[in-house]
């Protein structure tokens, strides 16, 4: 902290305003400007990482040199729309140590917002040739064939061969939508419509969204994940750490230029009112006393921002009923904003009926936390949501249901608050170290469970996944230290293990401070952790005790697939009570879960699974042939058809449950409009409903929820400790 406070002082001296250069796109005259004070942020946010970022000494001014094409991959991530030259043109112009000193001394990216003025116009132009395009002929039973991914492709070399590409694209578009079973026409209503959009939602581009893309790119120089965040973007992630915002409660969207309420959130002012619902529009917004503005068209953020607001003032809202277009039905509402509570990410759990192998029902809780979320330091913290607090309470309703074992599913958690995953984990434990920190300079700290309360001692399974990542980690990791736990899932967790801050740049330099305007933040990797023993869980994660077959060891979502990610290392272990599970309490589970891998028909199910999806990731390119799609279409849909039933029957075997949570569920989410992005969707096998908290047939979840059971009832013929806390 000492170093960030002698950053500040020195910010105060020289970060000075600087007479704002305009430098014209040679191509065409950019219509973006940078933000006020944008200068001193961008300067600010390069101090910081030249200052405070861990891995500052990895990046010079020659790193600089991946700036231009990072940056050409975040607008065009799929190679369709810039030319090989523009590339080549862009490289020449922004050479390295230019773009460096640039941005050092004055804070300018202008390049970002000529090269976007360059992508601007490529897409206007493709869009028109598209719509011209789509006029004409098609031969969908040519012999050809579309790359599915084109993310390392070269980009076209020249507009001829731009061209040539967008013809196979669209055919690949296409033909998609034929496999929907619509029309020749219909599918080039559908794509004309799909690119009108990305034409409008280009143009709803502001000078902060470009910025905010551009100087993460150069962040993530650094580590993949540290950013800049522009001021609204900040604020949303304020939003998502507290689980708590100030508005009316109700989740937009936009369609087809109209801001639509998808959800409207328990206990908020407008499920309280009662008078909108799911698929209502709103027509306009008007501040209390102030004149209506009609939102038809308007970019969703600024829709947002307008209806946000101040706790107790009061927001009037025109809306347009779901079940009536016409004017007559449109009504008036006014609505008092308040603090509301996104329940549906808060954790919650359930108690699972599990019969022992005499068949007797043994209840076992499963706590769900999809993020670590926890009061930040803006307010006093009291009345904001915790992830610890959270479940100390679920573990409270669970143990008055008598549970004999638990569950703790960290498979969809990201991460969160260090803070929250230290005093989640002493719920478990006596007291102890939970994780080490170390800085740049070496400087190891250790955090330590100072509580010595223990809210839960029995036996614990751990269920993670390769999406567990950071927080999740530390838990995971720390617990499996301990020997209190025993973690089961895929071959491993995420692989992050780093620590971030985030600053908010206001308060670091007072020029940005003044006039009480909101400012961008930064997120930096400012330090390391490792667990109790001295390991780290960067790149490796924390491997499973019990692994269990998965998709996601086949997929590029780990932390070795992240581009500048740290490398990995260890420390010297820290002096905590505790010590992994022995080989003679793990191997009868480990033992038990590979029989029961090896013939229960879930696994083989499961196994299937993964065959098929391997098989896909290995078809690099997708056929142009119409009628060869649809006779892979015909056998795919053979084979999730099967699947699907043999899914149902599973399904049968599921234990029953009945569920713990903080809050009334939400309402059913209204479900999703056929996705019109780039993935071959019709090739994924289908997801569970999203409104399910504990969709059926869940592998991973019934086979820990057998690995508590034998650690309740240990397999025969070796004895297995049960896994408790520490006396």
């Amino acid at each position: 902290m000492h170093l960030l406070t002698r950053f500040a002082r020195r910010a105060r001296l020289t970060l000075l305003p600087v007479l704002f250069l305009v430098v014209a796109c040679a191509e065409q005259e950019s219509r973006f400007r940078a933000p006020p004070l944008l200068d001193i942020e961008a300067r600010t946010l390069i101090k910081l990482l030249e200052e405070v970022h861990y891995n500052r000494d990895a990046v010079k001014s020659s790193t600089y040199s991946e700036v231009i094409p990072d940056y050409l991959t975040v607008l065009d991530g799929q190679r369709l729309f810039f030319l090989e030259t523009d590339k080549a043109g862009f490289v020449e112009r922004y050479k390295p140590d230019s773009l460096y000193w640039t941005l050092t001394s004055m804070g300018k990216i202008d390049a970002a917002y000529a090269i976007f003025t360059v992508y601007q116009k490529r897409v206007t132009d493709r869009v028109g040739w598209i719509q011209q395009a789509l006029k004409g002929e098609f031969d969908l039973n040519t012999q050809d064939s579309y790359l599915i991914d084109r993310s390392k492709a070269e980009w076209p070399g020249s507009v001829e061969d731009a061209d040539s590409l967008w013809q196979q694209r669209l055919r690949f578009e296409l033909i998609k939508e034929v496999l929907n079973k619509k029309t020749l026409d219909e599918a080039k209503k559908n794509v004309g419509k799909r690119y009108a959009r990305l034409l409008k939602n280009m143009g709803d581009m502001e000078s902060s969204d470009i910025s905010e893309m551009f100087l993460g790119c150069i962040a993530r120089l650094y580590d993949p994940h540290s950013t800049y965040f522009s001021a609204d973007t900040y604020e949303d992630f304020g939003i998502q750490m507290r689980l708590q915002l100030v508005g009316i409660g109700a989740l937009l969207s936009i369609e087809d230029d109209q801001c639509v309420i998808k959800d409207v959130i328990p206990g908020g002012p407008a499920d309280l009112d009662k008078q909108i619902k799911s698929n209502d529009k709103i027509i306009s917004v008007a501040q209390d006393g102030g004149e209506p503005v009609e939102v038809i068209g308007m970019k969703l953020r600024k829709i947002v921002d307008m209806i946000r607001g101040a706790k107790g003032t009061r927001v009037n809202l025109l809306i347009e009923p779901a079940d009536g277009a016409a004017s007559a039905t449109r009504k008036q509402i006014v609505l008092t904003r308040n603090v509301v509570n996104l329940d549906s990410s808060r954790a919650h759990g359930a108690v699972f009926e599990v019969p022992d192998s005499q068949g007797k029902i043994i209840p076992i809780g499963v706590i769900t936390l999809p993020t670590f979320y926890g009061p930040d330091m803006s307010g006093d913290g009291k009345a904001q949501n915790s992830a610890t607090k959270d479940i100390e309470d679920i573990l409270t309703r669970m143990k008055a249901a008598q549970i004999h074992g638990l569950v703790l599913d960290l498979r969809r958690n990201g991460g969160g608050l260090l803070s929250e995953a230290i005093s989640l984990t002493g719920l478990f434990i006596k007291n102890g170290p939970v994780v080490q920190v170390r800085s740049y300079s070496g400087e190891i700290k250790v955090d330590d469970d100072d509580d010595s309360s223990i809210s839960y001692d029995g036996p614990l399974a751990v269920l993670v996944s390769r999406f567990s990542a950071s927080a999740s980690e530390i838990v995971a990791g720390a617990l499996q230290n301990y020997g209190r736990a025993v973690i089961v899932g895929d071959s491993s967790t995420h692989g992050k293990g780093s620590v971030q801050t985030v600053l908010e740049l206001r308060n670091l330099v007072p020029q940005l401070a003044r006039g009480g305007t909101k400012s961008g933040a930064t997120k930096l990797t400012v330090q390391k952790f490792y667990l109790p023993n001295g390991a780290s869980t960067q790149l490796k994660g924390v491997e499973p005790d019990v692994v269990l077959p998965s998709v996601n060891d086949f997929l590029p979502i780990g932390e070795s697939d992240l581009p500048h990610a740290l490398a990995w290392d260890h420390i010297a272990s820290s002096r905590f009570n505790g010590q992994p599970l022995a080989s003679a309490q793990l191997t009868p589970l480990v033992s038990a879960s590979a029989q029961r891998q090896s013939h229960l028909p879930e696994f083989a199910y499961q196994r299937r699974a993964i065959d098929w999806f391997k098989a896909r990731q290995e078809q690099k390119s997708v056929s142009l042939n119409l009628d060869q799609r649809q006779r892979e279409k015909v056998a795919d849909e053979v084979f999730k058809k099967n699947m699907k039933d043999e899914r149902k029957q599973l399904a049968a075997a599921d234990y029953k449950f009945t569920e713990v949570l903080l809050a009334p569920p939400s309402p059913p989410r209204a479900k999703s409009a056929n996705k019109d992005d780039d993935s071959t969707a019709e090739d994924d096998e289908p997801e569970a409903d999203e409104n399910e908290r504990y969709p059926s047939a869940d592998i991973p979840l019934r086979e820990a929820l057998r690995v508590v059971q034998d650690l309740i009832n240990p397999p025969a013929p070796t004895k297995v400790a049960t896994v408790t806390a520490s006396p």
